[in-house]
């Protein structure tokens, strides 16, 4: 069992990558977790898979597990970007957490090597964080201004 180093850095480079995108998208907008964070958290989530890809052909490995793992993982870091805003009911990181939980699935998506839809799934990400972050803003202030 043996890991193919050109073929771990490329899908490294490929998750390092769409993490950096995700981040820069978050912290151009001042977001609590960025650059560093979303590419760290995609780049583990592609060697997560790597690894589990050494014992593939193993009978007791299952991939889905992997996956999972991941999934859950990447899920209490998210929490912790999760703030309530004092005595307000207000509750802040919703979109920060999911977007960490994206680019694990991003670093997931890398590891299988699966570019051609971690190359779409990078753009949507990163075009909902953009378009849906400005419909916000402009549909919280014509509340304000009402």
């Amino acid at each position: 069992m043996e890991i193919e180093i050109t073929e771990f850095l490329i899908k490294s480079l490929v998750a390092i990558i769409s993490g950096a995108c995700m981040g820069v998208e978050r912290k151009f907008k001042d977001k609590p977790a960025g650059l560093k964070t979303y590419t760290l958290v995609s780049l583990g989530a592609a060697v997560y898979i790597i690894i589990s890809l050494v014992f593939e052909s193993a009978d007791s490995t299952d991939m889905t597990r992997i996956v999972g793992q991941v999934v859950v993982g990447v899920g209490f870091l998210g929490a912790g970007v999760i703030l309530q805003d004092g005595k307000k009911t207000k509750v802040k990181g919703l979109a920060t957490a999911a977007t960490i939980w994206c680019s694990a699935a991003a670093g997931c998506l890398a590891g299988f090597g699966l570019y051609l839809p971690l190359l779409f799934f990078t753009i949507f990400v990163v075009a909902i964080n953009l378009v849906f972050g400005y419909l916000n803003e402009k549909v919280k202030n014509q509340l304000n201004t009402d």
